[in-house]
C-alpha cells in the first residue's frame, strides 16, 4: 500500500504537547498547562494507554472537556495488547478514559510479539468505523518502518514517533532519512532529553544559550527549532506547568540561521550510528 502523504499532514503547528509521566505531576497544574497549550494553538496532544496505566489518558480527557474539536488527539496501544481483538479492546478503553468517540491518531507503541498484520487489521477496522482517523507507529527503526510501510493500514502510515533531542541524534543516520523518503512524518518525543537538557556549562548548553541570546529566545526554544530544521519533523514536548508550555509555544516563531545550525551541529555532534533505536 502506498505511504505517500501528499494528501496527509499532521496538524499545524509542528510543536504539540506530550504527556509522558504526567501522572506524577500536580493534576490541576497539568490540566491548566494542557488547556493553555490549546489557547496557544498547540493542538496536537499525545498520550498512551501505558502512561500511568491509563491515568494520564484520564487527565487528558478532563483537560480536553468541551474543547475536543480544537485537538488532534493521539494515543498508543501497548505491544502485548496488539493482536486483533486486543487492539480493538485497548482502543475502546482509551476512548472511554479520554471521554471521546474518536482518536485522530492511533499508534503501535513499539514493535512487539504480535504480527504487524494483526495489529494493522485491527487498525483497518477502527479506521472503517471512524473510531480512529489515522494509524501510525512509534519506536520503529528504519528496517522495521520499511516493513511496516509495505503492509500499512489503509491511508498508509501517518507517522513514526521516536526519541530525538539535540544530544540524541542517532535517528538522523537512517530513521529520519527513511521517513523523509517515504513521506512519513517523524514525531520527536522527549525533545529536551527527559531531564537531560544540556547544562549551561556544557558545550551544547553554551551554544544553545549563545544562539538564544542572539535570537531573543530561550535555550529550550532553540533546541526545538533545531529539531524542526527538517520539514519532516514534528515534536511533542511535555509541559506540566503553564510557564513551560508558554515557553514551548515561543519556538513556533523562531527560525534559526545557517550559522546557528552550524554552531549547534558542532556543539551537539551527530556521533556514530547506534546498534539499535534509542528509546526511553
Amino acid at each position: 500500500m502506498s505511504t505517500s502523504s501528499s494528501s496527509r499532514s499532521l496538524p499545524t503547528p509542528r510543536v504539540g504537547q506530550g504527556t509522558w509521566q504526567m501522572e506524577s505531576d500536580d493534576r490541576s497544574a497539568a490540566i491548566a498547562a494542557l488547556r493553555r497549550g490549546l489557547d496557544l494553538g498547540l493542538g496536537h496532544v499525545d498520550t498512551a494507554e501505558m502512561y500511568g496505566s491509563g491515568a494520564v489518558e484520564a487527565i487528558v480527557g478532563e483537560a480536553l472537556a468541551g474543547r475536543r474539536d480544537e485537538v488532534f488527539l493521539a494515543s498508543k496501544v501497548l505491544p502485548h495488547h496488539a493482536d486483533y481483538a486486543g487492539t480493538l479492546a485497548a482502543c475502546e478503553a482509551s476512548l472511554r478514559r479520554l471521554r471521546t468517540d474518536r482518536l485522530d491518531l492511533y499508534m503501535l507503541h513499539w514493535p512487539g510479539p504480535h504480527p504487524l498484520e494483526e495489529t494493522f487489521r485491527a487498525f483497518d477496522a477502527l479506521l472503517a468505523s471512524g473510531k480512529i482517523l489515522h494509524a501510525g507507529v512509534s519506536n520503529f527503526d528504519a528496517d522495521e518502518l520499511e516493513a511496516a510501510a509495505a503492509i500499512a493500514p489503509r491511508g498508509g502510515l501517518f507517522c513514526n514517533q521516536v526519541l530525538y533531542h539535540p544530544l540524541e541524534r542517532s535517528i538522523e543516520h537512517r530513521v529520519l532519512p527513511t521517513c523523509e523518503r517515504l513521506a512519513i512524518p517523524l514525531v520527536a518525543y522527549s525533545p529536551f532529553g527527559s531531564g537531560g537538557f544540556p547544562s549551561p556549562r556544557s558545550r551544547a548548553g553554551q551554544a544553545l544559550t549563545r544562539i538564544a541570546d542572539r535570537r531573543g529566545a530561550t535555550p529550550h526554544q532553540v533546541a526545538l527549532a533545531f529539531l524542526l530544521r527538517s520539514p519532516c519533523v514534528w515534536t511533542i514536548p511535555k509541559a506540566a506547568a503553564v510557564a513551560h508550555v508558554e515557553d514551548n509555544a515561543g519556538a513556533l516563531d523562531l527560525t534559526l540561521s545557517a550559522d546557528d545550525l552550524v554552531d549547534l551541529e558542532e556543539a551537539c555532534p551527530l556521533g556514530p550510528p547506534s546498534d539499535g533505536l534509542p528509546m526511553l
